[in-house]
C-alpha cells in the first residue's frame, strides 16, 4: 500500500472498547499501515440547551469532549504497543457520514474499520444508518465488525457473482476476489471462494411459476454455465479445488450457513450503489450486515485492499 494511506478506525460515540478495535489493531499491524480513530459525538440535549445558556452548554460539551478524548489517547496508546502508529481525534458534529468522507479524501484513507450497528427495521425505512450510507456511497472497502472471534482472521471468504453481465462486472468479481486473498495472506489465513446460484430466483423473475417444469432444462444448462465460469475464475485466481465452492439456493441464508459451518471470519464481498425500490429494501451485502454470523469487508468497482 501507499506509504500515505491509514486504516480509518470509527469508534462508538460510547467510550466502550469494542471489537473494531482489536480488528483494527490487528489488521494495520498485519498491513503495515498507521491507524487513524475519529469518534464522532453529538448529544442532541446539550445542543438545544445551548442556545438559551451558550456559555454554560458550551463549557459543559468541551469538558465532555476532553473526557472522550483522554479515553481514546488510552486505547490509541494500548495499540501503540503492537507496534501501530496510532493517531486519534474526537470531532462534535450531528451528521457523520459527511465528516467521514472528507477523512477520505484527505488522508486518503485505505480502509474503514467500524463495528456493525444494529438498527430497526422500522428506521430503516424512514432513514438510511450510517454503515448503510457507508455500504452504499464510500468509495473505500468498509470493514463492519460484529463479534470476532479472533482479531485477525483466520478464515475469509469471498463472495462472487458469475452472472454479472458486463466487462467492468467481471473485472469487479477479479477485484473482489483479489482483496479477499491478500487480507487472507496478510493475515496468514484460509481463503475459500462462493457463488451461490439461485435458480429460484430467476425462475420467478424470467418465467413465472406456471413455466416451472418447463424451463427446468433450460435452468439446469444455465447453472452448469454458471459452475463453469465460476470453475474459471478461481482457476485464473489460482485457489485451489478443495477451497472452491459453487452451491444452489438462497443467497443470504446459504452464505450464513457456509459461514458457520466453516468458522468464517470475514466475508469479502462487493457491493454497488442501488436505486429506487432495491436500494430500499437492500442488496446481498446489507442484507448480510443483520444477518452474517461474522464480519463483512465490502468494497467497490476499482477500489480494493491493495499490498
Amino acid at each position: 500500500m501507499s506509504q500515505h494511506q491509514r486504516l480509518l478506525l470509527i469508534a462508538p460515540t460510547t467510550m466502550t472498547r469494542t471489537p473494531a478495535f482489536d480488528r483494527a489493531g490487528a489488521l494495520a499491524h498485519a498491513l503495515q499501515l498507521p491507524l487513524h480513530i475519529v469518534a464522532f459525538d453529538y448529544v442532541q440535549a446539550l445542543a438545544v440547551a445551548g442556545f438559551f445558556a451558550p456559555e454554560q452548554i458550551s463549557q459543559a460539551i468541551d469538558g465532555y469532549l476532553k473526557t472522550h478524548r483522554q479515553w481514546l489517547t488510552e486505547q490509541a496508546d494500548s495499540l501503540s504497543k503492537l507496534g501501530v502508529e496510532v493517531t486519534s481525534e474526537v470531532v462534535w458534529v450531528q451528521h457523520p457520514y459527511e465528516e467521514i468522507v472528507q477523512f477520505v479524501n484527505e488522508m486518503p484513507v485505505a480502509m474503514i474499520i467500524k463495528d456493525a450497528q444494529e438498527e430497526p427495521a422500522l428506521k430503516r425505512v424512514f432513514f438510511v444508518p450510517l454503515d448503510w450510507q457507508l455500504l452504499r456511497d464510500c468509495p473505500v472497502p468498509v470493514h463492519l465488525v460484529t463479534h470476532p472471534l479472533n482479531a485477525r482472521p483466520r478464515n475469509v471468504l469471498a463472495i462472487i457473482d458469475v452472472l454479472r453481465g458486463e466487462d467492468q462486472d467481471h473485472v469487479f468479481n477479479d477485484q473482489i476476489i483479489d482483496a479477499a486473498v491478500k487480507l487472507a495472506e496478510v493475515c496468514n489465513a484460509r481463503l475459500e471462494l462462493l457463488h451461490v446460484f439461485d435458480w429460484t430466483s430467476l425462475y420467478t423473475q424470467d418465467m413465472g411459476f406456471g413455466a416451472l417444469p418447463l424451463a427446468t432444462g433450460i435452468y439446469e444448462a444455465l447453472g452448469s454455465v454458471q459452475h463453469e465460469a465460476f470453475a474459471a475464475i478461481a482457476e485464473r485466481h489460482g485457489v485451489p479445488p478443495e477451497c472452491r465452492h459453487f452451491m444452489e439456493g438462497v443467497p443470504v441464508p446459504s452464505i450464513c450457513g457456509f459461514a458457520v459451518e466453516h468458522h468464517t471470519d470475514v466475508i469479502v464481498m462487493g457491493t454497488v450503489q442501488n436505486k429506487g425500490l432495491e436500494k430500499l429494501l437492500g442488496a446481498t451485502a446489507e442484507q448480510l450486515l443483520h444477518r452474517a454470523p461474522c464480519d463483512v469487508l465490502a468494497i467497490k468497482p476499482d477500489r480494493m485492499l491493495q499490498s
